[in-house]
């Protein structure tokens, strides 16, 4: 019974854009149907059917555009390219308008007058060759409604990017709070401030690296989070210092491979995400094996995309939800991208874990 209702409900309900058209183009043929009345004499029965004709004549030309311009994907391009559209559109428009208004004239008058068929060729071709006030108001009309169509897109367009810039800022800096977070975490402060203080009488040079590794990866965490999109090498860097401060902590049960195109190190991508990878493949791999293992960080162009991934020993707990912090990378690169971008995690064999990240590499203001 329910479904029942929902069925009707989608069948009888009228969208916005039907709304406007018929009662944009009922409201413009009242005035066309008060000169039919008042001017040209018509029979109030001849006035209405003229009326309807005209209505029907103005949705179906404008109609015609629209799904024109959703096939072409007009309104996802910017105003200079769209108006080089528009303009031929509009005369075009405006002629088959004139036309269709003629001949819908022509007819009226054959009808009625039982006049020859002469006189209905005549009336409809010859406003092609001279000056007809029919094409002057559907150059109008059709100037209004294709300005109304593609501002309110344009409108909307603005709206849906300045939302999703405002949720990607929102997810971005909890991304970066989730990491401070991490590295505010008493046990990784704690195993940190003790292997420096074992080093302190070691060896004084080595504990004063880790106090620098240390702080600047506080200070990145903090000083980072106004910042989006960073170049990869800057994101390496960081990486870089997370892995020697924590090689301190792990010795050899923890190492570095790296297989990275140097060519795509200016390329920017959502800060802290590599890190993010790599310190999960730390907390959830290496510090879970006796033996700890190695980290392999591969960064390559396949297909005009940049394929990141981070590879570890370890297994995917099915049970396991994902966690914050990745769960919030997806989200910002599903929105930073516009779907154009994934992440995965997956099992592959020799119980190794591999996560991927896979972003385009021509985005504007991707590339410095």
């Amino acid at each position: 019974m329910e479904s029942n209702n929902k069925i009707k409900t989608s069948h009888t309900s009228i969208s916005l854009y039907w709304k406007c058209q018929l009662i944009g183009w009922g409201l413009v043929s009242l005035f066309w149907l008060y000169i039919a009345l008042f001017r040209d004499s018509f029979q109030m029965s001849h006035a209405i059917i003229n009326y309807f004709f005209d209505v029907a004549i103005c949705i179906a030309i404008t109609h015609a555009y629209r799904t024109l311009a959703i096939q072409r994907k007009w309104n996802e391009l910017g105003i200079k390219k769209l108006i080089w559209k528009v303009i031929p559109a509009l005369l075009i428009l405006s002629v088959v308008f004139m036309l269709l208004m003629n001949l819908k004239m022509a007819a009226y008058i054959y009808l009625v007058n039982s006049q020859s068929d002469s006189i209905s060729k005549v009336f409809v071709w010859n406003p092609l060759f001279v000056w007809n006030p029919v094409l002057i108001t559907g150059l109008r009309h059709m100037t209004i409604w294709l300005l109304a169509y593609h501002l309110y897109h344009y409108y909307q367009k603005e709206v849906d990017t300045t939302r999703e810039n405002a949720q990607l800022s929102i997810i971005a800096k909890q991304a970066q709070l989730d990491n401070l977070s991490a590295q505010l975490n008493p046990h990784f402060l704690f195993n940190s401030l003790n292997s420096i203080k074992s080093l302190v009488i070691e060896s004084p040079d080595t504990a004063r690296r880790a106090i620098d590794l240390l702080s600047d990866l506080l200070r990145s965490s903090l000083y980072e989070k106004d910042k989006d999109l960073i170049p990869i090498k800057n994101e390496l860097d960081l990486v870089y210092d997370y892995i020697e401060l924590e090689k301190m902590r792990f010795e050899e049960r923890l190492q570095l491979k790296t297989n990275i195109d140097k060519s795509l190190i200016n390329y920017k991508i959502p800060a802290l995400s590599i890190q993010l990878l790599v310190e999960n493949a730390i907390k959830h791999g290496i510090d879970l094996k006796v033996d700890g293992g190695a980290v392999v960080l591969n960064l390559k162009e396949e297909d005009n995309h940049i394929h990141m991934t981070v590879e570890n020993p370890g297994v995917i707990n099915q049970n396991n939800k994902v966690g914050l912090g990745l769960k919030n990378l997806k989200k910002r690169l599903e929105i930073q991208y516009k779907g154009k971008a994934s992440f995965s995690l997956t099992p592959h064999e020799n119980n190794q874990v591999c996560a991927t990240i896979i972003i385009p590499m021509h985005i504007d203001n991707e590339y410095i």
